[in-house]
């Protein structure tokens, strides 16, 4: 079928399970060729091809409202409502996003970007549904790793106590990012080998009733029948417990089954869970073959042998500096316990889980659990290190101001995908947590220029004792910098000067070092003479340093790689009022007052005007303003 020709779902009415099957394969085989090139999140969406056309035959949607949670599977969704077309552009500047988007069409009637989100958007359009007395059906997708998230959990709770008509479809695929982790995954396994039992159910009580009604101790006795069959036959019965009519387990890769189910749960009366098995990265055997995740998201492959499209001798990525680092560290500090909330393979702790297995914990997709349960460790003398996307921090932020900073816990923070991480989009760009973090109380907030300050800093952060600690660090690779043998600490708040220079001065920390230092360099041709620091302490600032700078009363330009509300610019403000430098020249540049969509990180830098370019014209016009006032 030619993909590009689909405008909506509509076609799929009339076709038959056959001509189904043909589509499914020609989506496959358009997902590996196209993804092959612009890299996404391969394996979810050809896990859920058949599930996806099942659903937009069954149901009519926008009218009907379907729901992906976390979103990283909605590929299938795009190309059924008439985005195939738009696959050249996927993840990149201006082009398809690679999660839903309401601007982008009228069926994608959820955004997000982080997982366990659906089932509460999805309730809320059930009770507008219901006051607004419209007919629809409301049908949230999420994954069996998404529900070990603890909204997830609320959400079943609100749902089968308010017995909303809902539609929970459970595509369990036993992974989420990495393999999944925890008692309520242990549930699914137990229910995907206990086949269903809705229609033995059925069958028993269409028998029941045709027994003469004697009084009440048979009708009694026949609804204890029906309850024992439900433990009978199925090991745990959980979403029963809390209110759901369960249908499954069923192979979401099987059409007749699919249709078959999703009959029935339109058919019935308050919330339906039906629990569909799939199979992660169906139809591409690198993806299939998986066990921890690789496949979940990517780059470029070649669809021939599966390998990735990497620049060769690239340096190290930081991830992996960073976890290696605390690795070494930890063979000679039992004390260390590193933690995930569903990272490891992105945080690069495959190492420290070989090496110190009793000493690493995935808690599963649950950052608020993670960072308390570091705070616990913490209160008895360990060293917890959690490893945390600066998106997902979000998610914990109660934790962090109430049970570790309030505490002042000694926890150290490894925040991965600090700045602009480019393809993900507005949902994962990291540029908000200086800005959630620096005004709470008792935290350090650092960031290392380069790989081999990372290590120093690492270091830093094990040793420092008195209260949490936090290491921002970006997403890639690190500069190739030469790596020192020992490790050394740095002294907290402490900045270290680059450049020396007299007409100005750059304040900046991470990934806008470069761009400080070159912008100086084209400066230095024009007869403008800038100063570099090294602002690697977000928190506490090298208050001693400022002081200094504030007396020679030279402009002095702040730059960094996230918001500028509230960020590192605006400590630097606030500290210059409140010393009683009213007069001195400080401007700010960094992230605008949006969110920033999806794209390669230098176009971002250049749409947001934050280039070199961009730096060499704001000092241009500071170093002239300052020679007006001389």
């Amino acid at each position: 079928m030619d993909l590009l020709s689909i405008k909506d779902p509509a076609f799929l009415k009339k076709m038959s399970n056959e001509e189904l099957e043909v589509l499914s394969q020609d989506i496959r085989e358009f997902l590996i060729a196209k993804l092959s090139k612009t890299g996404g999140h391969i394996g979810p969406n050809l896990g859920v091809v058949e599930l996806t056309i099942a659903l937009h035959k069954c149901f009519d949607s926008p009218k009907d409202k379907i729901l992906w949670d976390v979103g990283h599977q909605s590929y299938v969704h795009k190309i059924l409502t008439g985005r195939a077309n738009q696959f050249d552009t996927l993840r990149q500047y201006k082009g398809l996003c690679g999660f839903p988007k309401m601007v982008e069409s009228e069926h994608d009637v959820w955004e997000t970007g982080h997982s366990s989100t659906s089932l509460s958007a999805a309730m809320g359009m059930a009770i507008a549904r219901d006051l607004k007395k419209e007919k629809s059906f409301v049908i949230p997708v999420i994954g069996d790793g998404a529900l070990t998230g603890g909204m997830a959990l609320e959400a079943l709770n609100h749902i089968g106590h308010e017995k909303k008509n809902m539609i929970v479809v459970l595509n369990d695929n036993e992974m989420s990012i990495a393999p999944n982790v925890g008692a309520l995954h242990n549930v699914l396994g137990r229910l995907r080998t206990a086949g269903k039992y809705q229609w033995a159910k059925d069958e028993l009580e269409l028998l029941l009733k045709k027994i003469p009604a004697v009084g009440g101790k048979i009708a009694s006795t026949a609804e204890r029948i029906k309850d024992s069959l439900k433990y009978l036959l199925v090991s745990g019965v959980f979403f029963e417990e809390l209110g759901f009519t369960y249908l499954g387990p069923i192979d979401g890769h099987d059409y007749e089954a699919l249709f078959e189910n999703l009959a029935y749960a339109k058919k019935t009366e308050g919330p339906v869970l039906l629990h569909v098995i799939t199979k992660k990265g169906k139809g591409y055997e690198p993806a299939e073959n998986d066990k921890v995740g690789t496949w979940h998201g990517t780059g470029a492959y070649k669809i021939e042998t599966g390998d990735f499209i990497k620049p060769a001798d690239a340096p190290p990525a930081w991830s992996k500096l960073v976890s290696e680092t605390v690795r070494r560290i930890a063979r000679e500090d039992d004390r260390i316990v590193a933690i995930t909330p569903a990272m490891p393979v992105g945080s690069k702790l495959e190492g420290f889980a070989s090496e110190f297995p009793d000493r690493m914990y995935d808690v599963g997709i649950a950052e608020q659990h993670a960072a308390t349960v570091a705070a616990g460790l913490a209160t008895q003398k360990m060293k917890p290190f959690l490893a945390i996307y600066s998106t997902f921090l979000q998610r914990a932020y109660d934790q962090v101001v109430h049970d570790i900073c309030r505490q002042n816990l000694n926890v150290f923070f490894g925040i991965d995908r600090a700045g602009l991480v480019g393809a993900d989009g507005e949902t994962h760009q990291g540029v908000f947590d200086i800005a959630f973090l620096r005004h709470i109380p008792n935290l350090v907030l650092m960031m290392p220029k380069d790989e081999n300050e990372g290590q120093h800093m690492v270091n830093t952060a094990i040793k420092y004792d008195d209260g949490p600690i936090a290491m921002r660090f970006p997403r890639g690779n690190g500069l190739g910098v030469p790596m020192d043998n020992e490790l050394k600490e740095i002294p907290i708040g402490t900045w270290e000067v680059l450049k020396e220079g007299t007409d100005g001065v750059i304040l900046t920390f991470g990934t806008t070092i470069p761009m400080a230092l070159k912008a100086t360099e084209i400066l230095e041709k024009q007869g403008i003479s800038i100063k570099v620091v090294n602002a690697r302490f977000i928190k506490p600032l090298d208050e001693k340093m400022l002081l200094e700078l504030f007396e020679l009363n030279i402009p002095i330009l702040t730059l960094e790689e996230a918001v500028l509300q509230g960020g590192f610019g605006s400590s630097v403000l606030e500290f210059a009022a409140d010393q009683g430098f009213h007069l001195v020249r400080i401007d700010r540049m960094g992230i605008p007052d949006k969110f920033i969509e999806h794209g390669s990180v230098n176009e971002l830098l250049e749409e947001i005007g934050l280039t070199t370019d961009d730096v060499v014209k704001k000092l241009q016009s500071l170093a002239r303003k300052k020679q007006k006032r001389a």
